[in-house]
Formats: structure tokens, sequence, C-alpha cells
């Protein structure tokens, strides 16, 4: 009968074999990201935000987006990084959210630059690292080692429920 570490070891390395894949990684100051490929919908270069007012500092407002409108968030500031201006490459990642009603609903998110992407297999990644106790990591996927680097992978639809501290 396995013991209850070895229910542990399994359970993380199913969840770790079911992240491997292909992921748009991208930067935000120091740091790179990744978020699964099949979340990703479309880059676009920076364009026009419509301010709405009321809401939280990193909503930047909404965006026409051939004819449908999609909220943006600045991912620097939801991570609590210091506003910076836009450059050439500052873009717009359109993402596809999960919802618990059945119905996806599309979000723009703001990153200094988009990287490249990748295929991250297993061997690549790790679990999220226990930060303590009062640290919330739920937005964290796991941690990718590639090329002799750490990118943090993301489960975007967390990102985007939880609320910054």
């Amino acid at each position: 009968m396995p013991n209850m570490s070895t229910l542990t070891l399994d359970a993380n390395n199913a969840s770790i074999r079911a992240r491997a894949g292909k992921y748009l990684t991208f930067q935000l100051g120091q740091e790179y990201y990744g978020v699964e490929v099949l979340k990703i919908r479309e880059i676009i270069r920076m364009i026009d935000i419509t301010a709405v007012p009321q809401m939280p500092d990193y909503i930047k407002g909404v965006v026409n987006l051939r004819g449908k409108i999609i909220p943006v968030v600045d991912l620097r500031l939801k991570f609590g990084l210091t506003q910076i201006q836009s450059t050439e490459r500052t873009c717009i990642v359109v993402v596809q959210l999960d919802s618990v009603s059945g119905v996806a609903s599309r979000l723009g998110l703001i990153v200094d630059a988009v990287e490249e992407v990748v295929n991250i297999t297993e061997e690549e990644i790790e679990t999220t690292p226990n930060f303590g106790s009062s640290l919330d990591t739920e937005y964290f996927a796991g941690m990718a080692k590639i090329k002799g680097s750490v990118k943090t992978l993301l489960n975007i639809n967390r990102v985007l429920q939880t609320n910054p501290s």
C-alpha cells in the first residue's frame, strides 16, 4: 500500500506532466513569465485604451478589437511593479479565460515585451516553491528551467481572479 508521501509525489508528477507543453514567454521588468499557448488568442501592438472609471489601477480600461470590447490589464501593476512608459516592444497579449458559467471571455494583458514560444518538457518544470504560508502563489503554475534561466509559468485564470496585495 502506498504511503502519503508517495501519493503526494505521484500527484505532483501528474500535475507537472499536465503543465508540459507550448508556452508564450514574455518579459515584465527583469523577469520572464510564460502562459500556455492555448490561452493566447493574439498579440497586438499598443493601441489607445479607453479608461473606465472606478476601476483598480491595474485595469487600464478597454479596447475595441474588431468590434469586440476587451478589458485591458497592466500586468506590471497587477504584480506590484512600478509603471513605466511604453516602448516599441510593449504590447497587448489577448488571452481567453475559462469561466465557471462555460462562457469564455477575452482579456488583454499589457506586457513589456513578448519573447518567444517555447516547448517546455516535464523535466524543465518544477512545482512552485513554498514562499511561506502568508504568500499567495496560487497563480503560479510552476517554474520552468529553460536555457539557464527560470521562467515563472502562470495560471492566467488565477492571476486575473486574485486581488492585488
